[in-house]
């Protein structure tokens, strides 16, 4: 096949694609709601991880586009996936939603909290937290910073310095002593530092002072990894 019509094919499927598409969408919101919480379920369980990062990266933007509290869920759940490019996929999806529709992934994200154990979601929130920056920001990331994991609490103090709320600071003041370890792997070295080092840097971060180079530039799809939990 030459190379014209292998273009041809892709701008087939593409128009393919737009029109089944919006034939879903046309469906009772209900019935689309039921599909796309099942296909998500569905895409999780697969041990095949490329056809599993691939459904679920078209299901993250298909879920972005039906308004409710289950599908703000669902793209949370998408979010815990262990594949990056499927987080940056979901983040940047329920990012959109946040814009228009920010109580329902407030609330998303409170339940998301109450449960505990997405911890791959856990770690990315915070930042979607720090980039709407709407006013419940400070109370939920106050219960990020409470949160058992590790990678979490780094997360969230990140995100903290990134939202620049000066009410955060009890919280990060009763971090300041925290051993527990995690490892930021922002250059091409991987360097580690302990909670209670970050949650210090976030302080003087947050009174004005310039934090160290590259310790709070992280966003979706770049959570810490973190240790000794």
């Amino acid at each position: 096949m030459s190379a014209k019509k292998h273009l041809t094919a892709v701008l087939d499927a593409e128009r393919a694609l737009r029109v089944a598409e919006a034939d879903l969408l046309s469906e009772p919101e209900s019935d689309v709601i039921a599909a796309l919480e099942a296909a998500v379920h569905e895409a999780k369980a697969l041990d095949d991880p490329e056809e599993a990062g691939l459904r679920l990266e078209r299901l993250s933007d298909l879920c972005a586009q039906v308004p409710g509290p289950r599908m703000a869920d669902a793209l949370i759940a998408i979010l815990d996936h262990d594949e990056p490019r499927v987080r940056v996929a979901a983040g940047e999806a329920l990012l959109d939603v946040a814009y228009d529709y920010y109580a329902e992934v407030a609330r998303g994200i409170d339940r998301c909290l109450d449960d505990g154990r997405a911890v791959r979601a856990l770690a990315e929130l915070p930042f979607l937290l720090a980039e709407v920056g709407e006013p419940s920001a400070t109370p939920l990331l106050r219960r990020f910073l409470a949160h058992p994991d590790a990678t979490v609490v780094a997360a969230a103090i990140e995100a903290a310095v990134q939202l620049g709320d000066p009410e955060l600071a009890r919280s990060l003041a009763d971090l300041a002593t925290d051993e527990r370890e995690v490892s930021e792997e922002d250059f091409e070295e991987e360097t580690g530092a302990t909670i209670g080092d970050l949650a210090t840097d976030a302080l003087e971060a947050l009174g004005g002072k310039p934090e160290p180079a590259g310790r709070f530039d992280q966003g979706l799809g770049r959570a810490p990894k973190g240790r000794g939990r």
